[in-house]
C-alpha cells in the first residue's frame, strides 16, 4: 500500500485526471448520430492511458484493471474497428462513473459491493464491444493508388485517419516544407495551425528529400476538400504542395455500402450535452432507455481532492511581489534600530518620512499579494457544470421525459471552495426541476407545450457578486397547494398563511421536512432536499429566491459572493461592541434623524432615493443597549435584488480581514459568519449579511 503522502498525491492526480476525462466524454456524448472528433477522441484515449499507468505505478490495480478496458474500446473507436454506438457511449459514460467510485474508495471511503458488481460488468461489456469490429475485406487506400512505400511508414490510427478521409471523398496531399535548424519547432507549428483550418493534419513526417546541413525538410501528410491553389495560397512561401495519391479521390455515396461491411452504423439519437458549457445553446437531452450496465446511484460531485492548478507565471508573480517585501521588512528593521540607538533623543523629521514611505510600499505589496492569492484560488464554474451535466444525462434516461438542457457561464469564476460546495446545492435543484418541475410530454402538449421540456442553468458575475439561475418551464409551482401543506404539516396556521405576501409563501419551500410530492421517486419527494440547499449557501454568505409561474415554470436564483478568504470589510461601533460587515455587501451609507422614519404595517422604514427600504437597528438583532443619537449611521446592505438599511452608531473605517469560523456556543449564531482579528489585534465578530437579510426580509407571520 502506497505511504499516506503517496496516495494523496495519487488521489490529487488521478481525480484531474477523471475530470478531465469526465469532461470530453460529455462533448463526445454531444456528438451521438455524428463522426466523432479525431482530437477529441485521441484526448480521451491519452486520458484513460494516463489514468491506467498512473494507478498502476501507485499499486491499484482495480481502477488501472478497468481503465485498461476502457482503453482498449477507445482505441478500437479511434482506429474505426468499432462504431459509436448508443450502448457503446453509454458504457463509456458508466466507464467514468465507477472509475469515480473507485478512486473515492482508494481515498478511504468503504469498499461497496455495488461498485465491484458495476466494475465486473463494465469490464465483460467492455470485453465484448473492444472484439466487435472487422476490417472491411477491400482498402479504400488500394483504390486511390497510395504509394506502398509512403504507406508502411503510417501507424494504424494514421492510416485509419487516411482510410477515413479517402471514405468522404477528401483529397490527400503532401505538404513539403523545410525550416532553419534554429527555429524549425516553432515554424512547423505556424504552419499546422494554419492548414488546421483547411483539413486534417494527419502526419508529420521527416521528408524523403531532406534539406541542407543548416536546414530540416519534413513532409506533412494532409487531408483537405479544398483545391491545390488554396491550400498553396494560405501557406505561400513556407511550404509546396502536391498530391499524395496517383488517382483521383471519389466521394462514396450514402447509400453505397462498403465493401463486405460487417454491420451497419444505427440510427443517430439526439446529443446529449453541449461541448461548451459557456454555451447558451440548446442541447437535447435523450430518453431513451439506459444501457445494459448497471446503474448504481450517482458519486458525489465535490472533487476528492482540493488542489488547484496554478500557472507558473501566477506563482513567478507571487514571488516577485514576496521578493519585494523582503525588502520592505529589512528597511523597517534598519528604522526601528535606528529609533532604539536613539533613545530619548528626538528623531530626525527623515526618519519619519522614510518610516511612513516603507508603510506605503508595505501596503502596496501586501494588496498584490493579496490579489495574487485570491486569484490563484479561482476556478471556473464549468468544474462543476461538466459534472451536472453527466448526471442529468442519467437522470433524464430514468425519469422517461424530454428535456432540453442550456447551460451558460461555465466561465464564470469563483472560490475554489466556494464552487466544490455549490455541488450538491445545484444537483438538488436539478432533481427537483426534472422530477417537479418539467412534465411528460403528453401533459405538455395536452397543455398545448412543445413535447420537449426546458431545463436551464446559468451564471453570470455581477460586481463582487455571481449569480445562478436554476430554472425550468415546467408547471410551476401551486400556491394552494404549497400552504395546505405548509398548515398539514404544522409549519405554520391558516391565519398566518392568509397573511403571506406571494414572494413569502413560495419560500415556505425551504422549511425542514416540506414537500408537495405524496409519492417518493428516484429522483425527490422525500421531504429533503430545498431546506439542505438554504442551509448550505447560508455557510457560504449566500441567498436563494424564487420566481415561479404556474404553467409557465420555476426559476432559483442564487447570490454568492466571489470568494469567503481575504475580504474588505467595514468596521463598525454598535453600543461598545465593534463589528465587521463585508464590503461587498454594502452598497451605500446614509445619515437620517429619528424622525425621518417611518413605521409601515409594524416596521420602521426609511426612504433612500425614493425608495423604500426596511431599518433594523443592529443593536436589538443581538440584544444590546440602545444609545441615544441624535441622528442614525445607517449602513445600507443587500445581496440580489434584496435591500435594508441597518442602523449603528459609529463607523470605523475599512480593514482587510480575514473571517474565521466560530466554535463553542457561538457556532451557528443566525447573522455571524465567523471572527477576525482587527490591527490593533482586537478581537470582533464578522456579520452574515446573507443571513440577516433572509430573516429580517421576512414577515413575522412567515415564522409565528
Amino acid at each position: 500500500m502506497a505511504p499516506p503522502r503517496a496516495l494523496s498525491e495519487f488521489v490529487a492526480e488521478a481525480n484531474e485526471v477523471l475530470e478531465t476525462l469526465a469532461h470530453d466524454v460529455a462533448v463526445l456524448d454531444a456528438q451521438r448520430g455524428r463522426e466523432p472528433e479525431p482530437d477529441l477522441l485521441n484526448a480521451i484515449f491519452r486520458a484513460a492511458h494516463s489514468l491506467k499507468g498512473l494507478s498502476g505505478m501507485f499499486g491499484q490495480e482495480r481502477i488501472s484493471t478497468l481503465a485498461h478496458h476502457l482503453e482498449d474500446v477507445l482505441d478500437a473507436l479511434r482506429l474505426g474497428k468499432v462504431l459509436a454506438s448508443d450502448a457503446l457511449l453509454d458504457a463509456i459514460l458508466d466507464g467514468v462513473d465507477v472509475l469515480t467510485l473507485m478512486l473515492r474508495e482508494a481515498s478511504g471511503e468503504a469498499p461497496s459491493d455495488e461498485t465491484a458488481r458495476r466494475a465486473t460488468a463494465l469490464t465483460e461489456t467492455f470485453v465484448r464491444l473492444a472484439s466487435g469490429g472487422q476490417q472491411t475485406a477491400v482498402d479504400v487506400l488500394d483504390e486511390v493508388g497510395l504509394d506502398p512505400a509512403i504507406r508502411s511508414v503510417f501507424t494504424e490510427y494514421e492510416e485509419h485517419r487516411l482510410r477515413e478521409n479517402v471514405k468522404k471523398g477528401i483529397a490527400l496531399w503532401k505538404v513539403r516544407a523545410v525550416f532553419s535548424l534554429d527555429d524549425f519547432d516553432q515554424r512547423l507549428a505556424g504552419l499546422n495551425a494554419t492548414l488546421k483550418p483547411l483539413g486534417e493534419v494527419i502526419s508529420t513526417l521527416p521528408s524523403s528529400q531532406p534539406g541542407d546541413e543548416t536546414s530540416i525538410a519534413f513532409d506533412l501528410i494532409f487531408g483537405s476538400p479544398r483545391p491545390q491553389h488554396e491550400i498553396e495560397t494560405a501557406v505561400q512561401t513556407m511550404a509546396s504542395v502536391q498530391p499524395l495519391t496517383n488517382k483521383p479521390v471519389r466521394p462514396r455515396l450514402v447509400s453505397e455500402p462498403e465493401p463486405d461491411a460487417p454491420r451497419t452504423r444505427p440510427a443517430p439519437r439526439p446529443p446529449v450535452f453541449a461541448s461548451d458549457v459557456s454555451s447558451p445553446e440548446l442541447t437535447p437531452l435523450s430518453s431513451s432507455s439506459p444501457s445494459g450496465v448497471m446503474q448504481g446511484a450517482e458519486p458525489s460531485l465535490r472533487s476528492l481532492a482540493q488542489t488547484v492548478r496554478v500557472d507558473i507565471a501566477r506563482l513567478d508573480g507571487l514571488m516577485n511581489v514576496i521578493g519585494e517585501l523582503l525588502t520592505v521588512r529589512a528597511n523597517i528593521h534598519r528604522l526601528a534600530d535606528v529609533a532604539r540607538q536613539a533613545g530619548a533623543t528626538p528623531l530626525p523629521k527623515l526618519w519619519g518620512q522614510e518610516l511612513q514611505k516603507e508603510a506605503r510600499a508595505l501596503e502596496r505589496k501586501l494588496d498584490e499579494l493579496q490579489a495574487g492569492v485570491l486569484d490563484v484560488r479561482m476556478v471556473p464554474l464549468g468544474q462543476v457544470f461538466d459534472k451536472l451535466a453527466r448526471l442529468m444525462r442519467r437522470l433524464v434516461r430514468q425519469s422517461g421525459k424530454d428535456v432540453h438542457f442550456e447551460v451558460s457561464g461555465g466561465d464564470v469564476e469563483l472560490d475554489k471552495l466556494i464552487v466544490e460546495e455549490l455541488s450538491d446545492p445545484l444537483m438538488h435543484l436539478l432533481r427537483n426541476a426534472l422530477d417537479h418541475g418539467v412534465e411528460t410530454p403528453d401533459r405538455r402538449i395536452a397543455q398545448g407545450k412543445d413535447a420537449r421540456g426546458l431545463i436551464r442553468l446559468k451564471a453570470q458575475q455581477l460586481g463582487n457578486q455571481v449569480q445562478i439561475e436554476v430554472g425550468d418551464d415546467g408547471a410551476g409551482m401551486d400556491e394552494g397547494r404549497i400552504k395546505q401543506v405548509a398548515i398539514e404539516r404544522g409549519l405554520v396556521t391558516r391565519e398566518l398563511t392568509d397573511e403571506l405576501e406571494r414572494r413569502d409563501l413560495l419560500n415556505l419551500v425551504f422549511l425542514p421536512g416540506f414537500s408537495t410530492r405524496k409519492d417518493v421517486s428516484e429522483l425527490s419527494g422525500r421531504g429533503v432536499g430545498l431546506d439542505v440547499v438554504k442551509t448550505n449557501l447560508a455557510r457560504l454568505s449566500g441567498l436563494i429566491d424564487i420566481d415561479s409561474r404556474r404553467g409557465e415554470g420555476t426559476t432559483f436564483v442564487l447570490t454568492l459572493p466571489l470568494t469567503l478568504a481575504i475580504i474588505r470589510a467595514l468596521i463598525v461601533g454598535v453600543a461598545d461592541r465593534t463589528f465587521a460587515v463585508p464590503l461587498n455587501s454594502v452598497t451605500e451609507i446614509v445619515a437620517v434623524k429619528p424622525a425621518e422614519l417611518r413605521t409601515i404595517e409594524r416596521r420602521e422604514v426609511l426612504e433612500v432615493r425614493g425608495q423604500t427600504l426596511p431599518f433594523v437597528r443592529l443593536s436589538r438583532i443581538f440584544g444590546l443597549q440602545e444609545l441615544p443619537v441624535e441622528r442614525h449611521f445607517v449602513v445600507v446592505i443587500g445581496l440580489a435584488q434584496e435591500r435594508l438599511g441597518l442602523a449603528v452608531d459609529a463607523l470605523l473605517g475599512q480593514e482587510d480581514i480575514v473571517t474565521k469560523p466560530l466554535g463553542g456556543r457561538l457556532k451557528g449564531v443566525p447573522g455571524i459568519a465567523g471572527a477576525t482579528e482587527l490591527g490593533d489585534r482586537r478581537a470582533v465578530l464578522v456579520l452574515d449579511v446573507a443571513a440577516l437579510v433572509e430573516e429580517l426580509k421576512r414577515p413575522q407571520a412567515a415564522v409565528g
